[in-house]
């Protein structure tokens, strides 16, 4: 079996520019990657009418369980301005130790980490009982519709079962070594439209001005306290991400104003909850004020505890023996797709440092590939002992 070295397929994958929903062929260079190793790939390609194609890509190893699955995507947030970079974004550099380039952090070299240890393993245990699986999509950093959520059905509906699954995201604030995620909180993302009448400044008797209610709407909501968290997750937030006005004219007040916010929020609270919690909030301001309101809602998903149990307590003393840190248990950040994987299988989710993701010059220390390789080598030798 030839070998697979981490650094040499991160600086291979990162050199796809595979912003989403772009694949660039990512997706088909992992499967023949893995078909030299043995898996049985499946390459599923989901879309709808409002969004383009997405490519996913599920690979396993054995017939029998456990199955123990890696889950990562190989899609990547734009560079942004590539003259404020020192490297090419998608020609992966090595500068001071650090690996350079999109994906590097998040999340292209985690796979390479996990692929390098599968490899790694199976060198040492042709015949180990159990079997091994890859989650990989191309839509984790957009809205997400055509990724992991629709690979999940697909799995339920095949009656594939998954009995723990590791996600790879960069969970590390400072260390390597220093976090694992147990579980996240939920996104509420909502969109408020006031209407009020529109007309001339000067005669503000015959007008109803929508940015004094939307003003008093915004203060409202980001008054109202949604919890203190508890001992799992921080308390909940709701943050105001942009105010519109579509009026150009000094002279004019407008007919509709606009805003738009996110809740982070813990197991106190579902979408549900909150969406009916910020509806009678605005409702009574509105009524308040004379205006007439409109409400859109898109829920990104609940927040979720993985309750550690012994394979989570295993992978957190192999991250100690490596890294010489004992990892906190934790529910910080944003969202990810272990949200829908949680569905069908209990999951953690440890991978890079996350300081430099989604930045200019996007790195990540060579040496932390190799720990993060023996890691994982060193999870799968403990989980299918």
């Amino acid at each position: 079996m030839s070998s697979i070295n981490e650094l040499k397929l991160a600086k291979e994958l990162i050199s796809f520019p595979s912003i989403t929903p772009k694949d660039a062929g990512a997706i088909n260079f992992l499967s023949k990657k893995l078909k030299l190793l043995g898996f049985k790939c499946t390459i599923l390609e989901f879309k709808d009418k409002k969004s383009k194609p997405i490519k996913n890509l599920y690979a396993r190893l054995g017939t029998k369980g456990p199955n123990l699955c890696y889950a990562g995507h190989t899609d990547v947030v734009p560079p942004g301005n590539i003259n404020d970079w020192t490297v090419n974004p998608f020609n992966p550099t090595i500068k001071k130790n650090h690996l350079i380039g999109r994906g590097a952090n998040d999340m292209k070299s985690s796979i390479a980490c996990f692929m390098s240890a599968v490899n790694k393993f199976l060198n040492l245990n042709k015949k180990f009982k159990g079997s091994i699986s890859f989650l990989i999509t191309g839509d984790e950093e957009g809205y997400a519709i055509n990724g992991t959520k629709k690979v999940v059905d697909y799995l339920k509906k095949k009656k594939e079962k998954i009995n723990f699954c590791i996600v790879g995201e960069p969970t590390n604030p400072k260390r390597l070594g220093e976090m694992i995620k147990i579980g996240r909180r939920g996104s509420l993302s909502g969109k408020i439209e006031i209407y009020g009448i529109q007309g001339h400044v000067a005669y503000p008797h015959l007008i109803n001005n929508p940015i004094n209610t939307i003003v008093k709407v915004c203060k409202k909501l980001k008054e109202t306290k949604l919890d203190r968290g508890n001992k799992n997750f921080q308390p909940s937030n709701l943050e105001f991400t942009g105010i519109y006005v579509d009026n150009k004219a000094h002279n004019v007040i407008p007919a509709k104003a606009s805003a738009q916010f996110n809740i982070r929020y813990n197991n106190y609270h579902t979408a549900g909850s909150l969406k009916k919690r910020v509806k009678l909030i605005v409702k009574n301001l509105c009524k308040k004020n004379r205006c007439k309101f409109r409400l859109k809602f898109i829920a990104n998903g609940d927040s979720f505890l993985t309750k550690p149990d012994k394979t989570i307590y295993m992978a957190r003393k192999v991250i100690k023996n490596i890294t010489k840190i004992n990892p906190k248990f934790s529910t910080t950040g944003g969202t990810s797709d272990a949200r829908f994987i949680k569905n069908i299988s209990p999951c953690l989710e440890f991978g890079l440092v996350n300081k430099t993701m989604h930045k200019v010059d996007e790195c990540v220390p060579v040496a932390d590939l190799r720990k993060l390789t023996d890691i994982y080598k060193n999870i799968l030798v403990e989980y299918f002992k």
